[in-house]
């Protein structure tokens, strides 16, 4: 199988890639799901450990973070048969991760992987199926659709009791209409994530940065705004994403192909 499954955020996915797993894990064969960052490869697990867990699957992650015995534990585990889905980002990959049997490869954002990369996960097993998931299909994918080089699914309609989604573009002019609007919803307590494509100011581009509009919100709005950016340390970003205050708000960087605006889930009050 190669296989894109494409849906809107919030459409369930995860859950569709958990089944099929589920699936392989009942044949005695194992699955890998495969995400671009170690956050969302810890929000899949997330998701997908509690389902597991009723389900009697063994579920583990393996990121850049898993070292020393901990990732030893894991590739003892998985080399032996003792886990039936592995969870992580590009250290899955690696040389020294071996399954002992790998028969379906999830692969997360895939435009967010090269081809040698996806090709270096499903070699891990014997004739591995390939499910690719996307909300935002590249057009490099389409045409492997279109010459039937890939399959495709479409997830039309989302789990019921999913808030309506409301997608705006505001220009650059506005922005003072955007900072007042955030400022309207950490008054109802609820959390707001600023994404950017930058982590910092760069001559070679005007796209903003994060640590721009960190400074800016943070002198607007005084403590609980916090930042999260690939060059911090996992405990950081742990306790940037896992605050329980209810006015937690974090601004993040990340690059201008993730997902899109559409992961904002809450009707903003522009």
């Amino acid at each position: 199988m190669l296989r894109l499954l494409q849906g809107d955020v919030g459409s369930g996915k995860t859950v569709v890639a958990l089944l099929a797993a589920a699936a392989i894990a009942e044949a005695g064969r194992q699955s890998a799901l495969m995400a671009p960052t170690e956050i969302l490869a810890r929000q899949h697990l997330k998701t997908i450990a509690p389902l597991a867990e009723a389900a009697g699957m063994r579920v583990a992650i393996l990121t850049g973070r898993e070292r020393g015995r901990e990732r030893a534990d894991v590739l003892e585990r998985l080399a032996a048969g003792d886990l039936d889905l592995l969870v992580g980002t590009h250290a899955l990959f690696q040389e020294e991760v071996a399954f002992r049997d790998l028969a379906l490869a999830v692969v997360d954002e895939q435009h967010r992987f090269g081809v040698h990369q996806r090709l270096a996960l499903a070699q891990k097993g014997e004739a591995v199926d390939v499910l690719v998931l996307t909300a935002t299909p590249i057009p490099r994918t389409l045409v492997l659709t279109y010459f039937g080089d890939m399959d495709i699914s479409e997830l039309r309609e989302k789990p019921a009791g999913r808030l309506p989604i409301d997608t705006r573009a505001v220009p650059l002019g506005r922005l003072d209409e955007v900072v007042a609007a955030i400022g309207r919803a950490f008054e109802r307590g609820e959390r707001v994530y600023w994404v950017c494509p930058l982590i910092e100011e760069s001559e070679n581009s005007d796209l903003a940065a994060a640590e721009d509009r960190f400074r800016m919100l943070l002198e607007r709005f005084g403590a609980g705004v916090d930042l999260v950016h690939g060059r911090l340390k996992g405990s950081e970003k742990d306790a940037a994403m896992e605050s329980s205050r209810p006015a937690q708000r974090a601004c993040w960087s990340r690059p201008p192909s993730s997902r899109s605006a559409s992961t904002c889930r809450r009707r903003p009050s522009w």
